[in-house]
């Protein structure tokens, strides 16, 4: 029996299948090959068009199917993973009204501090769990003041992967995980917020139908399965904000479980038993994958905009024509500190951590006779990496103690230069393993049909491919140190 997973992230659309009983991917691909397009009319927005997500996936799809190595028939299941924060609005006939506007857009930080004030900050802690701040919510308040045509002609709002299922299925279903990302959720209520849709005004019915994460959302539509090559009637029983999915995949679904990934953005997810907030919404609580009113399991997520895109960066500023395997071969050449030079990596809009400053990248402390190109490539990824400790840090005061860390083997975690940076300075071990946001989707597409047991059936053949430990040494300690009271000085000015 075979499983797809559709991963919706910012750069491409991948897709995977996987063999249930193995657990193993049998294929995948993804569309397009070069990053996708990030539309940004003004400074601090970004917005992607969501039909051309849909487009994306029939491409890498059908790329999957004419591999041979699978019949496209026996899918029993799909599943979602989609990038976390997003807002899409559709008109009764299911048609995007506008262009999304993704997670890391700026514009909607005003309307997210007014509603913190008017509905109050105690409030909006315990029950929100979160200040409204930059996410789904604050956007729609955005797109009814600015675009009341658009607003007035909304049939339903949705993240970018009820947008996905939509397509697939007619059917139109959210989640309380989905809504608590949005910040639509009161976790003290177990409802939609009644405070957040009152003071925003919203419409009601804008809200789509709430489902579990795991249960059907939907079955393939018999045009949607004959277009795609797949049976009609299988049913999308799964979907997750790409974090949440990334630590589905890790098996991170309990409390004290952690997980990690450094990819365009960076994230630390631990996964906690109570209602846990931060004061300052510098990182945010949402509801988990198992989460339920019988047993809580919350998300405590710390986001990092700007991370690989910072790595990315600086490859095609400086190393365009090395591949990134070269680039972290002349970065291991450096010696641990970068001889004091120092990268900043937050220019991907408005830093939660930062209590949504825009602080930009910037590189200081440059000696012009003695750093090379190769210093800039490992002051980078110490930056990201010390970017990490920084958030780190703000997770410990909220009580996050991670005893481990996992990470895919992926992205930043496939250089030795960042994960030798990341271990050292935040003190955690790190374990790696095979891991990928579609194969995530896949397996909990099988949970939520059922085809699984339960939660540990779909991860009884996950094998660790190595653990780095600290070493002690702390090589890093006194340049984080330099690197930190710099950032608080931009933090000040």
């Amino acid at each position: 029996m075979l499983l797809l997973g559709i991963d919706i992230g910012t750069s491409s659309v991948k897709v995977s299948v996987v063999d249930a009983a193995s657990q193993k991917r049998i294929v995948s691909a993804q569309f397009p090959e070069n990053e996708a397009e990030i539309i940004s009319l003004q400074n601090g927005w970004a917005e992607q068009n969501p039909d051309t997500w849909w487009e994306y996936l029939q491409h890498a799809l059908m790329e999957a199917n004419v591999s041979g190595k699978y019949d496209p028939k026996d899918i029993a299941a799909i599943g979602i993973a989609y990038q976390m924060h997003g807002l899409v609005v559709v008109n009764k006939m299911q048609l995007a009204l506008r262009n999304s506007i993704i997670w890391c857009d700026s514009r909607a930080v005003p309307y997210g501090d007014k509603a913190l004030a008017a509905i109050g900050e105690e409030k909006c802690l315990s029950c929100l769990l979160n200040s409204p701040g930059n996410f789904t919510a604050s956007k729609l308040a955005w797109l009814k003041e600015n675009e009341p045509v658009i607003y007035k002609q909304a049939h339903k709002i949705m993240l970018p992967g009820d947008f996905i299922a939509m397509r697939l299925t007619g059917d139109i279903t959210t989640t309380p995980s989905a809504l608590s990302e949005g910040i639509f959720w009161d976790f003290q209520h177990d409802e939609i917020s009644k405070d957040v849709m009152r003071y925003f005004n919203f419409k009601t019915g804008l809200i789509p139908q709430v489902k579990d994460v795991f249960s059907t959302h939907g079955f393939l539509k018999e045009e949607v399965a004959a277009k795609l090559g797949l049976k009609q009637g299988i049913p999308v029983s799964y979907k997750a904000g790409d974090q949440l999915n990334n630590a589905l995949s890790l098996n991170v679904m309990q409390p004290g479980e952690v997980a990690a990934t450094a990819g365009t953005s960076g994230v630390i997810y631990a996964v906690a038993d109570d209602l846990v907030h931060d004061k300052l919404s510098r990182v945010n609580s949402f509801a988990h994958l198992n989460h339920s009113t019988k047993e809580k399991r919350i998300g405590v997520l710390l986001c990092i905009n700007g991370t690989g895109i910072m790595n990315s960066w600086t490859k095609k500023l400086i190393g365009s024509n090395k591949t990134y395997s070269q680039l972290n071969d002349e970065a291991a050449a450096i010696a641990p500190g970068s001889e004091g030079l120092l990268i900043f990596p937050f220019g991907n809009g408005a830093e939660r951590m930062l209590s949504n400053e825009i602080v930009g990248s910037s590189i200081q402390n440059i000696d012009l006779n003695k750093h090379t190109p190769a210093h800039i490539y490992r002051a980078a990824q110490e930056g990201i990496a010390y970017a990490f400790r920084y958030g780190l840090d703000i997770m410990r005061e909220n009580n996050i103690e991670p005893k481990v860390i996992r990470a895919g083997k992926a992205n930043m975690f496939l250089s030795d230069v960042f994960v030798d940076a990341f271990v050292n300075v935040c003190n955690v071990p790190v374990e790696l393993y095979e891991n990928d946001g579609s194969v995530g989707a896949a397996l909990g597409a099988g949970i939520g049909a059922k085809i699984f047991e339960d939660e540990k059936a779909a991860f009884s053949n996950m094998q660790r491919l190595k653990l780095i430990e600290p070493n002690g040494k702390h090589a890093n300690e006194k340049s984080y140190e330099k690197w930190k009271n710099e950032l608080r000085k931009k933090l000040t000015t």
